[in-house]
């Protein structure tokens, strides 16, 4: 196993890992929108915070040697699903491959956030 780290994407909240490589699969940590340079949750609706993820997912996948087009599998929560039009407006910008997915509300987030992803991406 090798363990993936990045300054480009938030540094890990708790004892975890950005993201983990095993046999050509990177297996990520929820990202959530958190801004890696201050440290702090970007303001904004929906639409700004899952901007933010994706672009933190995106240099996790980079610093893997993977990109969008190689996710596998997506996990989404969403504190409410009455965003999910509207997270979908932005997710379907960067996945555009159409990995699988599974999408769901949570009745709270960490930070209390608005969205929360995590993906399985294959490596090269």
């Amino acid at each position: 196993m090798k363990a993936v780290s990045t300054k480009k994407a938030p540094q890990a909240i708790g004892p975890y890992s950005q993201g983990i490589i095993i046999k050509g699969m990177l297996y990520a940590s929820g990202q959530i929108p958190i801004i890696p340079e201050s440290g702090e949750i970007i303001e904004g609706d929906i639409k700004v915070q899952a901007k933010r993820v994706c672009q933190n997912i995106e240099q996790i996948l980079k610093e893997a040697g993977s990109g969008f087009d190689k996710v596998i599998k997506t996990t989404c929560f969403l504190s409410d699903i009455e965003d999910f039009a509207d997270f979908n407006g932005v997710y379907e910008k960067y996945f555009v491959s159409k990995p699988a997915r599974s999408c769901v509300e949570v009745s709270r987030l960490p930070k209390d956030v608005l969205v929360e992803v995590e993906v399985i991406a294959a490596v090269e």
